[in-house]
């Protein structure tokens, strides 16, 4: 007996309507490809408009803008894409429901078609679009055969032909010639709908564009404003003198080739006239102020979107800078998670659904984001440990920075500086009861006590010099310069702690003592 296929909403199936594309745009069609700028001339008032029409539903002259806004600043630009390319960049795993062979097969099926397919990153970045909107829509134009379904082209539709229900302000509903107001409602198993939840409340206004538009239209500004500045002190001041004897023809003359110096960069002039160039670089600071400006909205804006701005926040160091120019670890995990959970109901269930049936578990698609972890500290601080006896396997060493273990017939690198392995001592004769005079026996060694007390100082000497040598190693690794170690070193003596030094000395004082005394005797 056949039954209906639904959708996450319960709505039936149209399996006739899966293979036909349904958002065509067109020249005469109400979804036109093609849309009119809205930045060029952006004022704040008219801004402020814009985001307020797009706050009441009327949301086509807020999309153009953010798509505008992507392709005219170039920081906004940058760091908008450094966080899509953190999600999209990111290889996607398939994991089986559970062991049984159709559960298998089905996620071989998946990873395989979908997880592998052609189209999948540009899929994952035309999603992420949501980022900047607070919406996307992909569609997909799927393939029949006789028994199986398979997915043709992952297709972007411009959030341009979509609008929201007038009710919730949360449905998605296709443009159409049906209904050019409210739209009609998107087809089940046809579309990934993905919406960025950056904040509660409606996904028109969650999108970051929202969030960074005062910014950007302060930095455009500002941008003009320092333009104008520079052609006004940027270059010199050409100034043109005449003497008292000048007649009005030579005024004239004499302004001819000064207007015309700064383009023809060549003038001639009568004897008694002459012609100054005024330094430019005697403005007030003026520039500072557009450059700061521009760069604070540049800051604020990469806080907006990667989470985090280390440029040139609370002091922070190039070093700094270099590590922190990314997404956040946190930001990338949730959009990785709010991506998969998109792509497991629009896309996983339906394919899975279509040339399977309904299951009651289904493979996970996931998108991993790993934290980047700081490996030269991580190996710097397991080498203090191993050099003060902890014991670590090597195995973990390996995989923190990626190394497989070698075989017996391998290659290996060998350290410079590593000495050959020495061969091992023979094993001593077992002490007698009896302590032997050493002076009786001539073939004995007769410093063969002073080595045996200089192997015992030497095998604890980490314990005892690491607190007296600690707090010098700190203020060699704060310091950033030579003299400022050297200014600083005074600090480090009060902290140095020599009870374990004294009391290892004194123990071996009175233990060299008594064998001189037993030797003596």
């Amino acid at each position: 007996m056949a039954y209906q296929l639904v959708d996450h909403l319960g709505r039936p199936i149209q399996k006739s309507a899966l293979v036909e594309r349904i958002a065509e745009p067109g020249l005469t069609s109400i979804r036109n490809a093609w849309a009119p700028t809205v930045a060029s001339g952006m004022t704040p008032s008219r801004l402020a408009s814009v985001l307020l029409a797009a706050a009441e539903g009327n949301i086509h002259d807020y999309l153009v803008l953010a798509e505008e806004m992507e392709e005219r600043d170039q920081h906004y630009a940058s760091v908008l894409g450094i966080r899509k390319r953190a999600i999209s960049g990111v290889e996607a795993i398939v994991e089986e429901a559970s062991d049984n062979p159709l559960d298998k097969k089905i996620a071989d099926d998946v990873r395989e078609n979908l997880a592998e397919h052609d189209g999948f990153s540009d899929l994952v970045e035309d999603m992420l679009d949501a980022l900047g909107k607070g919406f996307s829509q992909v569609e997909l134009d799927w393939g029949f055969g006789k028994k199986s379904w398979w997915i043709e082209e992952f297709i972007r539709r411009d959030p341009r032909f979509f609008t929201f229900d007038r009710d919730t302000g949360q449905e998605v509903r296709l443009l159409d010639q049906e209904d050019l107001v409210n739209g009609v409602e998107l087809k089940p198993f046809k579309w990934i709908s993905h919406k960025a939840k950056l904040k509660s409340g409606l996904p028109i206004r969650g999108g970051l564009a929202r969030l960074v538009a005062f910014g950007w239209i302060c930095k455009s500004y500002t941008v003009k404003d320092w333009t104008a500045f520079i052609e006004t002190y940027g270059l010199p001041l050409r100034l043109g003198r005449y003497g008292p004897s000048a007649t009005k023809e030579d005024v004239e003359i004499l302004f001819r080739a000064v207007a015309n110096i700064g383009t023809d960069a060549a003038a001639v002039l009568p004897e008694s006239m002459k012609i100054d160039f005024e330094g430019g670089d005697k403005g007030t600071g003026g520039d500072k102020v557009f450059e700061n400006l521009a760069r604070w909205t540049d800051e604020q804006t990469s806080k907006a979107v990667l989470g985090q701005t280390m440029s040139s926040d609370n002091g922070s160091s190039m070093a700094q800078a270099q590590v922190h120019n990314e997404v956040r670890h946190d930001v990338a995990k949730a959009d990785a998670k709010s991506v998969t959970t998109t792509l497991m109901r629009d896309l996983v269930k339906p394919y899975v659904d279509l040339n399977y049936g309904v299951q009651k578990q289904y493979p996970k698609l996931k998108i991993i984001i790993e934290e980047a972890e700081d490996v030269d500290m991580i190996m710097r601080h397991t080498a203090e440990m191993v050099d003060r006896g902890m014991k670590i396997k090597q195995s973990e060493v390996r995989s923190k920075l990626g190394y497989s273990q070698p075989d017996s017939d391998d290659e290996v690198l060998v350290s410079s500086t590593a000495q050959p392995a020495a061969k091992p001592a023979p094993t001593p004769p077992a002490k007698e009861a009896v302590a032997k005079n050493r002076a009786t026996e001539p073939s004995a060694d007769p410093y063969a006590a002073l080595k045996e007390l200089e192997g015992e100082l030497a095998g604890d000497w980490e314990e005892v010099m690491t607190p007296i040598i600690s707090p010098v190693l700190e203020v060699l690794e704060t310091a950033t310069s030579y003299e400022e170690a050297l200014a600083t070193l005074a600090e480090a003596f009060p902290k140095m702690d020599t009870k374990a030094l004294v009391q290892s000395l004194v123990k071996s004082a009175v233990k060299a003592r008594a064998l001189g005394d037993g030797s003596d005797g």
